[in-house]
């Protein structure tokens, strides 16, 4: 059954086409893969998913309800949440709260109090936060819960943004390059994180990556973006040997050479 479904989705901006008719069905409990050259529309079509822009045509259902043009906080409170391209943490704040901020849309008192321990939130703190290291020792993270943001490495920030969007209890968890700047090491202990979060916690996955050798060992599905337009899509072994997405990487010279 199908959990998010976005059809004949289209995003100009001036005169230039971001996303041009772009379908993608993503159905649940997959783990699924958005590529494609720098420039081809990724972040945009993510960007459209989650409400930060309105597409100028075609739907999007999440989990039977149309969510175009919903704005982001509702959207995330149904079930769907994000990581960024760009680390998106609150530096000063300790690792603790900012799990306790991607608490917000389940909250019963605004999320401040509690990180303020204002009166009468007593019974809702010691609950919240005891989610919150729950979500910190899942990624590795409850031993660093009181460092700030700021200061921990890159692999970590990158954990953390995980743990944040997990706060929220989603269906649907969207990952804008999960590895960008890691190291092997880190990006292996990345890959092996997405996989739990689908076989531990059920949840539905889809990534945008730029590293081709995770995307070919964790997608089951894999959809390509070149110049807005989705060229092809399938499992690793049909995108692998697919001659339009060879060039879109490669040029045609490669295109031809792989036929």
């Amino acid at each position: 059954m199908a959990l998010l479904e976005a059809t004949n989705i289209t995003k100009t901006f001036g005169g230039l086409t971001a996303v041009n008719d772009v379908t993608l069905i993503i159905e649940k409990g997959v783990i699924a893969s958005v590529i494609g050259p720098n420039g081809a529309g990724k972040t945009t079509f993510f960007n459209m998913l989650t409400g930060i822009y309105k597409p100028d045509k075609g739907a999007i259902l999440f989990d039977g309800k149309s969510i175009a043009g919903t704005r982001p906080d509702q959207i995330a409170a149904l079930g769907m949440r994000r990581t960024f391209q760009n680390i998106r943490l609150f530096d000063n704040m300790t690792v603790l709260e900012n799990v306790l901020v991607g608490m917000h849309t389940r909250l019963h008192v605004p999320f401040w109090q509690i990180i303020a321990s204002a009166p009468g939130v007593r019974r809702e703190e010691t609950k919240a936060r005891d989610e919150a290291r729950e979500r910190l020792a899942y990624v590795g993270l409850d031993a660093k819960r009181e460092e700030l943001a700021k200061n921990l490495p890159y692999g970590d920030q990158r954990r953390l943004e995980i743990a944040r969007a997990l706060a929220g209890d989603p269906k649907l968890i969207l990952l804008d390059e999960p590895t960008a700047g890691m190291n092997p090491q880190e990006t292996d202990a990345a890959t092996g994180l997405i996989r739990r979060l689908r076989d531990d916690l059920g949840l539905t996955v889809v990534l945008i990556e730029h590293d081709m050798r995770l995307v070919m060992a964790i997608s089951e599905r894999i959809s390509v973006l070149d110049y807005g337009t989705k060229i092809a899509e399938g499992d690793a072994h049909t995108i692998r040997s697919n001659p339009r997405v060879i060039e879109a990487y490669l040029g045609k010279g490669a295109a031809g050479a792989a036929a």
